[in-house]
């Protein structure tokens, strides 16, 4: 078996001080050197350490000031369910409510977009095929807590009052309601959870340090004839919120 790295292991003393209340929230951190010292490592390794635990929220980095120990936080329940989806009203903005915040979202949407090829395997049309984008950001109480990229085919919904997925009439109902419209059923979706970093414009948007833990979701709505109909990538801030799958039962 392969040795630690020397990073991972100070990362591991690092959480058992915290652990052990040695630092306890808001403490700051010795200075890199001091601990380099102690642990009998270089400064990088202690800071890639650093670094990792910011980005799993044990740690929080000060410009200017230095590393301190992060305080815990509630993170937000997210549930992921097909039972979720309403007539009206959103499965977001009910999240937020059982747990006493506001939920909403802002919203960009760009049509005619060339897909790009991943974007375009997983519709099942060919690269550059135009699209409708929409590029969303929730918030809970006005502040950001998940961000979504949203694709689908144009020929699908060209010329029809659901073209636009935040404007006409059914603006805001969601995939599966607005392609009920147009006589189109979703029957499921799949969903690809992993975790990842947040790069630097999603760290940006999210309020978070760049490399910070995300989930990140890939989700394809199909109709009842297997076509995908819909496309997405979902982002959510790992130390804000968790992420729970509600599998329904047939009898």
């Amino acid at each position: 078996m392969s040795e630690q790295p020397p990073y991972l292991r100070i990362a591991d003393e690092l959480r058992r001080r915290i652990a052990e209340h040695e630092w306890t929230p808001g403490d700051r951190l010795p200075s890199r050197a001091q601990i380099a010292q102690e642990c009998g490592v270089g400064e990088n390794v202690v800071r890639r350490a650093q670094e990792l635990l910011i980005s799993q929220g044990a740690l929080e980095g000060r410009a200017g000031s230095g590393t301190y120990v992060a305080a815990p936080s509630q993170r937000v329940r997210m549930v992921r369910s097909s039972v979720r989806e309403q007539p009206a009203g959103s499965p977001f903005r009910a999240d937020m409510k059982a747990v006493g915040m506001l939920g909403d979202w802002e919203s960009r949407t760009e049509a005619k977009v060339p897909a790009p090829a991943e974007i375009a395997a997983r519709l099942g049309i060919d690269e550059g095929d135009l699209c409708v984008r929409t590029v969303y950001e929730f918030l809970a109480d006005g502040k950001p807590m998940q961000l979504s990229t949203s694709w689908e085919p144009y020929d699908l919904t060209a010329g029809t009052v659901v073209v636009l997925p935040e404007g006409g009439p059914h603006a805001g109902v969601g995939v599966v309601n607005r392609m009920a419209e147009i006589g189109i059923t979703v029957s499921h979706a799949v969903e690809q959870p992993e975790p990842r970093q947040a790069n630097a414009e999603e760290a940006s948007l999210l309020g978070i340090q760049k490399g910070s833990l995300v989930t990140h979701i890939r989700r394809t709505y199909y109709s009842d004839q297997g076509r995908p109909v819909e496309t997405a990538d979902i982002v959510v801030p790992a130390a804000l919120c968790e992420i729970v799958y509600e599998i329904p039962i047939s009898r």
